[in-house]
């Protein structure tokens, strides 16, 4: 039996729902009340040169942790730096790590998307996976793409909305799924990735500046990370399902949108079986240029450098050549024209995103040019270290720390890179180990990407949106993602907390405590 109105609003519950849904609500009124998101950029272009000019003035600095070198505020408005802007232009946005991978992979995305495959596959998904599952699905998948470097922003975020569309449900809630996994969890996964190594490469230096000889292995935080994917997958599922759905409500399809169709004719399906004998046979091709010691995407000392660098041109592959399998089989290509045509028309798709694209190569270029964003980091770590925290305290105030630089700095090792030569030594000195510092900076720096504007995919994530959402704007995606963070921030830390209380392994012979020989 339903609560009356008058029950409803007097139950407790009922009404922190509401003040929360009122909260996002003005977020999100305040957030689409911002520029467009080119304008955006423009100013905040404006604002670093104008911040750089008056840091410089003022003699504003910070010591480097890892050189000792002083860090000093670049004025952008000097002579040299200004020649360097209209110079290093076109390098500026044509080196925009994001605007590569999007072009490159959307090559074969368009031949697979014209010809259909995506959505008559996701259809077949859709049809074999219990509805109570598809949330969990989603966001699994998401936090399993971090194999494929960054190309879950490209591939999985749209494929969600459209997941969550072909069952009629609210497409910017398989959006927000999606992005939870790929980014709010980014750090978790069921397989090593590109990022453990990475991290590791400078922690381990980081630990020598107390202990010479101590060595931190790529699988350092391995059984955490592991452990996180199925509380990650949980917390979004719940969150999807809880929060966002109930508060977008039931969509209504916009003017324009075209519907995809999920019944699967008998020619699709012959068309899917081509497409999957064509997957494995590139899969099987792609693992004979891994998997030997000495194949052609292995290192010279057979390391795996080689694949995780190439993934993204692999992505061109895995899909334009099942595309083409089942365009040919459904014979919706019958000629090369036709080919070139599509993967035309994909890259006109993409002219928002690479206008925006230019906007944020060189906002993101003036602030790393002025050196705002080093000072910021050390003055964050500085102040953290000068707090005195031990224990719990400390622990939890190092990964708000790294959360709170994420918003403002997107590289993870860019952000490591500065804090590790601080934090790991210190953290040494008071018996935790490299390890478990290195873990802590994890967790803080996956749970805030899905609020920061300054994350180099977010103009493309609310291109993905306005495909059903004309005027969706910035404020809208941050409002979404919210309750994302929050329940991933405190699952996140709850989990390191117990990890760390219960002396759990943090990985194959990965110590919790540093003891000082």
């Amino acid at each position: 039996m339903s609560d009356t109105p008058e029950q409803s609003a007097s139950s407790p519950r009922s009404l922190g729902q509401r003040i929360f849904s009122r909260a996002l609500d003005s977020v999100e009124r305040i957030g689409n009340k911002l520029p467009d998101p080119i304008t955006l950029f423009v100013i905040f272009v404006a604002i670093v040169m104008i911040v750089s000019a008056l840091a410089s003035a003022f003699n504003v600095s910070a010591i480097h942790p890892g050189t000792g070198e002083e860090v000093n505020a670049v004025n952008l408005f000097s002579k040299d730096n200004l020649q360097r802007i209209f110079l290093e232009m076109p390098q500026t946005f044509a080196e925009f790590p994001p605007l590569g991978l999007v072009l490159v992979v959307m090559l074969g995305i368009g031949v697979a998307d014209k010809t259909n495959l995506i959505g008559v596959a996701l259809s077949a998904f859709v049809s074999s996976v219990p509805g109570w599952l598809l949330s969990a699905s989603v966001v699994f998948a998401g936090l399993m793409s971090s194999l494929a470097v960054d190309a879950g922003y490209v591939v999985l975020i749209p494929l969600g909305a459209v997941i969550f569309h072909g069952v009629g449900r609210h497409p910017l809630a398989g959006l927000a799924a999606a992005f939870a996994g790929v980014s709010a969890g980014f750090s978790s996964n069921l397989f090593l990735t590109s990022l453990d190594p990475l991290l590791a490469s400078f922690t381990t230096p980081a630990a020598n500046i107390l202990d010479p000889n101590y060595v931190v292995d790529v699988t350092a935080n391995y059984y955490v990370m592991v452990a996180l994917v199925p509380i990650f997958t949980i917390t979004g599922a719940f969150v999807t399902e809880k929060i966002i759905e109930p508060r977008l409500g039931a969509y209504e399809e916009e003017e324009g949108l075209e519907v995809e169709n999920n019944e699967i004719s008998s020619l699709q399906r012959r068309g899917l079986w081509a497409a999957l004998i064509v997957l494995i046979i590139t899969l099987i091709g792609i693992a004979f240029m891994v998997v030997p010691q000495d194949a052609v995407l292995r290192g010279d000392d057979g390391s795996l450098g080689p694949f995780y660098r190439s993934i993204v041109a692999l992505m061109l592959f895995l899909f334009l050549l099942p595309g083409l399998a089942y365009g040919i089989v459904t014979k919706q290509i019958t000629s090369d024209k036709q080919v070139a045509q599509m993967t035309s028309d994909t890259m006109a798709s993409m002219g928002p995103y690479i206008v925006l694209a230019f906007a944020a190569a060189h906002f993101i270029a003036f602030f790393n040019w002025s050196n705002l964003g080093i000072i910021l980091a050390i003055g964050g770590a500085d102040l953290l270290q000068g707090i005195g925290f031990t224990g719990v305290p400390l622990i939890f105030s190092f990964i708000i720390v790294s959360a709170m630089l994420n918003l403002f700095i997107g590289s993870a090792s860019a952000k490591w890179a500065v804090m590790a030569p601080v934090f790991v030594p210190m953290l040494m000195l008071l018996g935790y180990s490299p390890e478990l510092t290195q873990a802590l900076y994890r967790v803080g720096d996956s749970f805030t990407n899905v609020l920061t504007p300054l994350l180099p995919y977010f103009p493309l994530i609310i291109i993905f949106a306005q495909k059903y959402q004309k005027n969706i704007g910035i404020g809208t995606i941050i409002s979404t993602m919210l309750p994302y963070s929050i329940a991933y921030g405190i699952v996140g830390i709850t989990t390191i907390i117990l990890w760390i209380l219960f002396d759990l392994p943090l990985g194959p012979e990965s110590p919790m405590y540093y003891q000082q020989p």
